[in-house]
C-alpha cells in the first residue's frame, strides 16, 4: 500500500478524533506468547506515542501495567492504547491470549470494528486462534494477519502462511514476503508495488529488489491479485486482467481495501520486534499501520448492535451519529481501592461528556452474582488511558473509546443512555464458567473484608460466578479455568489485602431410604407441671428418583389429634433436611402415619414436631440407607481428532454416553450422563484433551444412588468434617 506518513504524537498528550471517520477500533487477537503486547509497543513507539519500547520479560509494556501481568509476565487483562497514524486515532485493543481470559477477548471484539489475528511465525497456529476466527467469520469482523516473530531462526513465514490458508480458507493472501531470514532479515518486498523496503539502517528505505527475488515475486503477486480481483465490485476487472492488461497498483490497493473493509479478503503482513538475542531492526510496522488505517473499516461502516428501550419493544434505529442519542457501552470495569471504579466504554452512537447525567441499564446476571440495575448516574471525568497514565479529554464522540470515572453501579456490559429516553444493548456472547473453586477466608478480618472485595471482582468480571452454597456452607467462584482462579486470588490478596485458602469442594449429595421400614417417634417428658407428650407410629418407602415426598395421614379414631397431625409431617420435613445418615437431605420417600397418642394437657405442636423426627430417624436405623450423588447432561463439543479419547475419558468418569452427532466445521457434539463428583476440574481435563479447542455445558439431570465403595469413603469424610 501506498504510505501516506505517519505524525509522531507527543508523549503524554491524548489523541482526539473529533469525527467518527477518524477512528479505527482494533482488537489484537492470539494465543498467549504470539507477541501481541510486544507489537501494540511497537506500534506505539513508530507514532512517537511513547519515546522507548518496553519489554513484557521486564514488566516495562503499557498495556500490561497490572501487578499480575508483571509477576506472570503475560496479559490477563484487556487493554486499550491509542495512537495517532497521519490523521487517524487508532484504538489498539490488546487482548489475553490464555483461553481462561475469554471474557476479556470477547469484550476485545465487542469494542473493536476489525480484528488483527496476530501469528507467531516460530508457533503457528492453536486451537483457540481457529475459534475466535470462526466467531469473527459468524458476524463478519473484517480481519488480517500479521505473522510476528520472522527474524527468529526457527520462524518459518511461508509455513504459517500456508496453514492461515488451510486453517482459515480463502482469501488469506500475503502483501509482503520478508527478504533474509534469522540474523540476516533485512526488510520486505511489497508485492503490489514489487518494491523492497529495507529496514537495515533502521529507517524503511524503497529499492529495487534483488534478482533473485523476481521469481517469488511474479508467482504470490499473480496469486494477490487474482484474489483482489475476485473480491473487487468491479465485475469488468478480472476481464481486464485475463485480457492481459497490466491493472494500476492504485486500483489494485482501492479494491484490496473495500475487500478488507467488507470482511471478505484478509491480507497477511510480516514484523519483526528486537528482543534480546535478536537486536536487529523494527520491521513492518509502517505497513501495518497503512492496513490498520486504510482498509479498516471506521466505526460508520460498522454496523451497532441490537438496541431496544429499557422496557423492550422493538429494536431502535441506531447510527455512529455524534449528534445522534446516546448509545454506549461498558466493556471493561476495573475497581482500584484508591482510585474507585473505571469504566472503559465504547460510544456507538451520541457523544459522552464529563458532568453530565446517564441511564446505566445492566443486564441482570443474577445467576453471577451481578446485581441487576436501572439507575442515572453521573459522569466523572473522562480520559484516554495509556498503561497506568489517564490522559483528560473533553468528549467522547460516537465510535471512539474512552474511559468513565466514578459509575459506581455500572458493571462490564451495561449500557449508558441518555435519562429521558433510557436504552440497552443486546448482550454479547460470555461463556459460562465451568470451574467451581471452594475458598474460604483466613482469618475473621480476612472474612469481614471478603463480601465487598468479591462484590468488586464480580462487577468487572462477567465470567466469574459467585455461589454461596447453603446446603454445603461453602463459598464458590466458578471460574474459566485454573489461571483465571489463581488471578483472582492473588487480586483479592494484592489488591483488597484478603487472604484467602481453597478448601476441597462438596458436592450436595441426598439420602433415601433402601427399603420400607416402621419407625416409633416417642417424645415424653414430665417432670411435674406442664410436660411433653407426643407418640406416633410412621411407615417409611422410598419413592421413585425425583418424586421428592410425599405424607400420607391413615389416622382414625382421633388416636393423633387433627391438629398435631401437620407437627408430625413439620417434624419429619425437619428432620429430613437434617439428613439421618451422612447429614445430607433426605429425598424420594413417602411417609404414612398410622398410629399414635397424646395426652389432653401435655400434647402440643412442639412434642410431635420432635416425635415426627424421631420416628423417621429410627425407621432409618432399620434399612439401608442410600447415598446419592447429582448427575449432569453434558454436551462437549470437540475436534473430530478428539472424539475417541472424550469418549473414552467420560465413561472412565462413570459417564453413559448417550450418543454423538456431526457438527460443520469438523467436530462433533457428545452427549453424556455424568456424576458431579466425577467432572469438578473437568474444563481443565477437557482443554488439555483436545489442545484447547474443546467446550462443554452441563445441566443438573437427576440423582443416583452413589457406589457403595464412594458412598463409605464420602459420609466418613462428611461425618470428619
Amino acid at each position: 500500500m501506498a504510505d501516506k506518513g505517519g505524525h509522531p504524537g507527543a508523549p503524554g498528550r491524548a489523541p482526539e478524533a473529533g469525527r467518527p471517520d477518524k477512528v479505527r477500533n482494533v482488537v489484537l487477537v492470539g494465543h498467549s506468547g504470539a507477541g501481541k503486547t510486544t507489537l501494540a509497543e511497537a506500534l506505539l513507539a513508530a507514532t512517537g506515542t511513547i519515546q522507548r519500547r518496553g519489554r513484557v520479560e521486564d514488566g516495562t509494556t503499557v498495556s500490561d501495567f497490572d501487578e499480575v501481568e508483571v509477576r506472570q509476565q503475560r496479559s490477563v487483562n484487556l487493554a486499550l492504547a491509542p495512537l495517532t497514524h497521519g490523521d487517524i486515532k487508532v484504538n489498539l485493543i490488546d487482548t489475553p491470549g490464555y483461553a481462561d481470559f475469554v471474557g476479556d477477548l470477547r469484550a476485545g471484539l465487542r469494542a473493536a470494528d476489525a480484528a488483527l489475528f496476530v501469528i507467531s511465525a516460530v508457533d503457528g497456529i492453536d486451537g483457540l486462534t481457529r475459534m475466535l476466527w470462526e466467531e469473527c467469520a459468524a458476524v463478519g469482523m473484517p480481519r488480517a494477519v500479521v505473522i510476528t516473530k520472522i527474524d527468529q531462526n526457527r520462524g518459518d513465514f511461508d509455513d504459517v502462511v500456508m496453514s492461515c490458508q488451510d486453517v482459515f480458507g480463502d482469501g488469506v493472501l500475503p502483501c509482503y514476503f520478508p527478504v533474509g531470514s534469522g540474523d540476516g532479515l533485512t526488510g520486505l518486498i511489497g508485492l503490489l508495488t514489487q518494491r523492497c523496503l529495507d529496514y537495515s539502517t533502521g529507517a524503511r528505505v524503497e529499492c529495487e529488489p534483488q534478482p533473485e527475488y523476481l521469481d517469488q515475486i511474479a508467482e504470490q503477486r499473480a496469486a494477490l491479485i487474482e484474489g483482489i480481483i475476485q473480491e473487487s465490485e468491479d465485475e469488468t476487472l478480472m476481464d481486464r486482467y485475463l485480457a492481459g492488461e497490466d491493472i494500476p497498483v492504485k486500483e489494485l490497493i482501492e479494491d484490496l481495501e473495500t475487500a478488507v473493509a467488507r470482511g471478505s479478503f484478509y491480507p497477511v503482513l510480516a514484523t519483526s520486534v528486537p528482543h534480546g538475542d535478536h537486536p536487529g531492526p523494527v520491521i513492518g510496522m509502517l505497513e501495518l499501520l497503512e492496513v490498520i488505517t486504510q482498509a479498516f473499516p471506521s466505526p460508520l461502516e460498522h454496523g451497532i448492535p441490537p438496541v431496544t428501550a429499557v422496557t423492550g419493544g422493538a429494536a431502535k434505529d441506531i447510527a455512529c451519529d455524534p449528534e445522534g442519542p446516546l448509545v454506549a457501552e461498558v466493556i471493561k470495569t476495573t475497581s482500584d481501592p484508591y482510585v474507585g471504579r473505571i469504566s472503559l466504554v465504547r460510544v456507538f452512537s451520541g457523544t459522552l461528556r464529563p458532568d453530565t447525567t446517564v441511564h446505566v441499564s445492566g443486564h441482570g446476571l443474577e445467576d453471577r452474582g451481578h446485581e441487576d440495575h436501572d439507575v442515572d448516574e453521573r459522569v466523572g471525568a473522562l480520559s484516554s488511558p495509556l498503561g497506568k497514565t489517564q490522559r483528560v479529554v473533553s468528549e467522547c464522540v460516537a465510535g471512539d473509546i474512552c474511559a468513565v470515572a466514578k459509575l459506581n453501579r455500572a458493571e462490564s456490559g451495561d449500557t449508558l443512555s441518555d435519562p429521558g429516553s433510557p436504552l440497552l444493548m443486546a448482550p454479547w456472547s460470555m461463556p459460562d464458567p465451568l470451574l467451581p473453586v471452594a475458598i474460604q477466608a483466613k482469618s475473621k478480618a480476612d472474612e469481614d473484608k471478603l463480601s465487598q472485595a468479591l462484590g468488586r471482582l464480580v462487577a468487572e468480571d462477567p465470567t466469574l460466578r459467585l455461589e454461596n452454597n447453603s446446603e454445603t456452607r461453602q463459598l464458590v467462584l466458578w471460574c474459566m479455568g485454573e489461571a483465571h482462579a489463581d488471578v483472582l486470588i492473588d487480586r483479592l490478596r494484592s489488591r483488597y489485602s484478603v487472604e484467602v485458602e481453597r478448601v476441597d469442594l462438596r458436592v450436595p449429595l441426598r439420602e433415601t431410604f433402601g427399603g420400607k421400614a416402621q419407625g416409633l417417634g416417642r417424645h415424653v417428658k414430665q417432670s411435674g407441671g406442664h410436660g411433653q407428650y407426643g407418640i406416633c407410629h410412621i411407615e417409611v418407602e422410598p419413592l421413585p428418583s425425583g418424586e421428592g415426598f410425599e405424607f400420607v395421614d391413615k389416622i382414625v379414631g382421633g388416636v393423633v389429634p387433627r391438629q398435631f397431625i401437620p407437627s408430625v409431617e413439620k417434624g419429619v420435613r425437619q428432620q429430613m433436611a437434617r439428613g439421618v445418615a451422612a447429614g445430607y437431605p433426605l429425598v424420594d420417600i413417602k411417609v404414612t402415619l398410622y398410629d399414635g397418642k397424646a395426652h389432653s394437657v401435655d400434647s402440643s405442636d412442639m412434642a410431635f414436631q420432635a416425635a415426627g423426627a424421631l420416628a423417621l430417624k429410627d425407621a432409618a436405623s432399620k434399612v439401608p440407607i442410600l447415598l446419592l450423588e447429582p448427575v449432569d447432561e453434558v454436551s462437549v463439543l470437540v475436534s473430530d481428532d478428539y472424539v475417541g479419547p472424550v469418549m473414552s475419558d467420560l465413561s472412565s468418569r462413570r459417564g453413559r454416553v448417550l450418543g454423538s452427532e456431526s457438527v460443520p466445521g469438523g467436530r462433533t457434539m457428545i452427549k453424556a450422563e455424568v456424576p458431579q463428583l466425577e467432572i469438578i476440574r473437568y474444563a481443565i481435563d477437557l482443554r488439555s484433551m483436545s489442545q484447547g479447542t474443546g467446550t462443554f455445558s452441563r445441566t443438573f439431570l437427576r440423582y443416583e444412588p452413589l457406589p457403595s465403595h464412594l458412598a463409605e469413603k464420602l459420609a466418613a469424610g462428611q461425618k470428619e468434617g
